[in-house]
């Protein structure tokens, strides 16, 4: 962090932090799900697509929330929007936990979701901002490693099996955010650039969002980027949500199925870290093969693995390219909109993500239905692997030309 003023380093090691311990609280909750499936079904007797409607409940809230979080942020502040998501997805992670039939399950898990869609946008764009370009990349994979780690943390609450049963996962992932807000409120700076942008009347206009999101050259960005996110997300939300079930299936038991999430969230840290580190290193057409070729390595091999540890080793790898290169995606997103569009832009890809994050497990579970196995699942998500990484590598090449404040 050599270059800065010390003031600017406390701030930008402080937005890092707290927005860190957010993340980690997101990456709990959108694990959360998956850890807590088996005990969610038994409990209100669903099948397996009313199990994969449970799923998507929540990132179909995902996707106003990021919309209109980023939305709000360009308008009234990042930190105001920030403090209120939070908030929300720590209530209902709560009414989750209480809810008293299947339908109340599925609102609270829409509305959770809502939370924590509007939560994302916000924390990529404090954090970004607060590191300036020359640090973007790293400072936004150091917070966004806390989504991973959330979910490690929820695969070692489903391993530890507490007595509270599947609830303990979403009474955790409630209290937690809900204590953070005061933090957020005392600690955590207003981006300066947002500031100095509403200072200076660089404000964005009302009805203008889709036009910045396509004028002036941005149209291509703006829809490779969409591809991308859209693909991306779908293969990492059918790990995070069905791999679980897909394991019992294949005959471990769910203790094993919880060492296998905790290896595959341990490696999209280690993910994180590493990619994000080597996004200032390397050029981003190569990150760009990097990351896809490794995501279809991992799904063939989770495809074929039959023991624990060819499986735990598959689960590392998958973690490592397919959320880590998620990471890559966020930081590399904000170099393309100006302050004023940056969390509007930011925003709209994560929504577009969530389409596919939505369409995936809902996807795997009608497969599922028919019968197709793991297996099937895997090979089915590699032609949306292939599309994601043609849009990235097109993307990659233009050069940052569009590169922002």
């Amino acid at each position: 962090m050599t270059g800065i003023t010390a003031t600017t380093r406390v701030q930008l090691v402080t937005t890092i932090g707290l927005c860190f311990l957010v993340a980690l609280m997101e990456g709990l909750d959108l694990q959360a799900a998956g850890i807590a499936a088996q005990g969610m079904a038994a409990a209100f007797g669903l099948d397996k697509m009313q199990m994969g409607w449970v799923f998507s409940a929540g990132i179909l809230g995902l996707l106003p929330g990021a919309f209109v979080g980023g939305w709000l942020a360009d308008r009234i502040g990042r930190k105001k929007v920030l403090m209120a998501s939070v908030a929300l997805f720590g209530l209902f992670s709560l009414v989750t936990a209480v809810a008293w039939d299947y339908h109340s399950l599925v609102a609270a898990r829409c509305l959770t979701g809502v939370g924590l869609g509007a939560a994302l946008p916000n924390l990529i764009a404090l954090t970004s901002e607060a590191a300036g370009p020359r640090l973007r990349g790293t400072a936004v994979s150091m917070m966004y490693c806390g989504v991973p780690l959330g979910a490690a943390l929820a695969a070692v609450i489903g391993i530890i099996g507490f007595s509270g049963g599947w609830k303990v996962v979403f009474y955790v992932g409630g209290v937690v955010p809900l204590l953070i807000v005061p933090l957020l409120g005392r600690y955590l700076p207003e981006s300066a650039q947002f500031q100095a942008d509403q200072s200076g009347g660089e404000r964005s206009e009302a009805n203008g969002v889709w036009h910045g999101l396509f004028r002036n050259g941005a149209a291509s960005a703006t829809l490779l980027l969409w591809l991308s996110y859209f693909f991306t997300l779908m293969v990492v939300y059918i790990l995070v949500n069905w791999l679980p079930s897909l394991l019992v299936a294949q005959g471990f038991d769910a203790r094993q199925a919880g060492w296998v999430m905790l290896a595959l969230q341990l490696g999209a840290a280690v993910g994180t870290l590493a990619l994000g580190a080597l996004m200032d290193r390397l050029p981003a057409w190569a990150m760009s093969l990097l990351i896809y070729l490794g995501i279809l390595g991992s799904l063939t091999a989770l495809g074929m693995a039959v023991t624990l540890p060819a499986m735990l080793a598959a689960g590392f790898v998958a973690g490592l390219f397919a959320t880590g290169g998620q990471g890559v995606l966020y930081a590399f997103t904000p170099l393309f909109y100006p302050t004023r569009m940056r969390a509007t832009g930011v925003g709209s890809a994560v929504a577009v993500g969530r389409l596919g994050a939505m369409s995936g497990p809902l996807i795997a579970g009608k497969m599922l239905a028919l019968g197709t196995g793991t297996a099937g699942v895997m090979l089915a998500s590699a032609p949306g692997i292939v599309l994601a990484a043609a849009a990235m590598f097109c993307l990659s090449r233009r050069g940052g030309s569009r590169q922002a404040d």
